[in-house]
């Protein structure tokens, strides 16, 4: 099992850990990360692991078997020895991005109320797929009722539930395609807001800004038609 030291603190830019494993493909498992792996349309994170002596370049983050955390290297090199003792240095840049992107799709969710049917995210955009027959009327009314919400500065924040909470309560699931993983007796719910003042609460393992303030402005792009009933709507980052 790998601590994942991303979910207590999606802010760590580096930390120290433990080789635990060598995989056969040659990925490095830690006993803690602050690399993000690949999961729920955010990207896996990139960036070093340093060592005495040595140090490679990771060029994304999987998920392993259990609870395991694999680091993939971006080309062929020496690697740790297991029991090593290494340094992890985040690609903060990447990352960030990827958090204000992530954090700006749970608000379009919001001014686009309707089931979700899939979605991704990369460093300047990302995408969200609903179940949506037809398609906006006024896509710059969106864009305003969105950036209205970034510009609130709303406190995200996240909590836990038990896996029988979110049955009782299956309103909280927004995604069509994606459930929230099960098995650990618990599920995390990401909130934007606070309160009253809560504009979102829904089940999410990845990574988001600390205020929805530090997304930036956004653009919507363009809206596909994706099947009968889907459309694909984008959103990119403005800086």
């Amino acid at each position: 099992m790998t601590e994942p030291l991303f979910r207590d603190d999606a802010y760590l830019r580096d930390a120290p850990a433990t080789v635990v494993a060598i995989t056969e493909e040659g990925g490095i498992v830690l006993d803690r990360s602050i690399f993000y792996p690949t999961a729920g349309g955010q990207p896996g994170d990139s960036g070093r692991v340093v060592w005495d002596g040595g140090g490679i370049d990771i060029a994304t983050t999987v998920k392993g078997e259990g609870e395991t955390i694999i680091l993939v290297p971006a080309e062929p090199a020496a690697l740790p020895q297991v029991g090593r003792q290494v340094a992890q240095e985040m690609d903060w840049e990447r990352r960030h991005h990827h958090m204000r992107v992530h954090t700006a799709l749970h608000l379009l969710s919001v001014v686009i109320p309707l089931p979700v049917t899939g979605g991704s995210i990369s460093v300047d955009k990302g995408r969200l797929d609903f179940d949506m027959p037809d398609a906006p009327e006024d896509k710059e009314a969106l864009e305003a009722a969105l950036n209205g919400l970034i510009g609130r500065d709303l406190p995200v924040t996240d909590e836990w539930i038990t896996e029988a909470e979110l049955d009782a309560n299956p309103g909280l699931v927004k995604t069509m395609s994606v459930q929230p993983p099960r098995g650990a007796g618990r599920i995390r719910l990401v909130r934007i807001g606070a309160g009253e003042d809560t504009v979102d609460l829904q089940p999410c393992g990845g990574t988001h800004v600390a205020r929805t303030g530090e997304i930036g402005r956004v653009r919507l792009g363009k809206i596909e038609k994706k099947g009968k009933q889907n459309r694909r709507v984008y959103l990119h980052l403005d800086g």
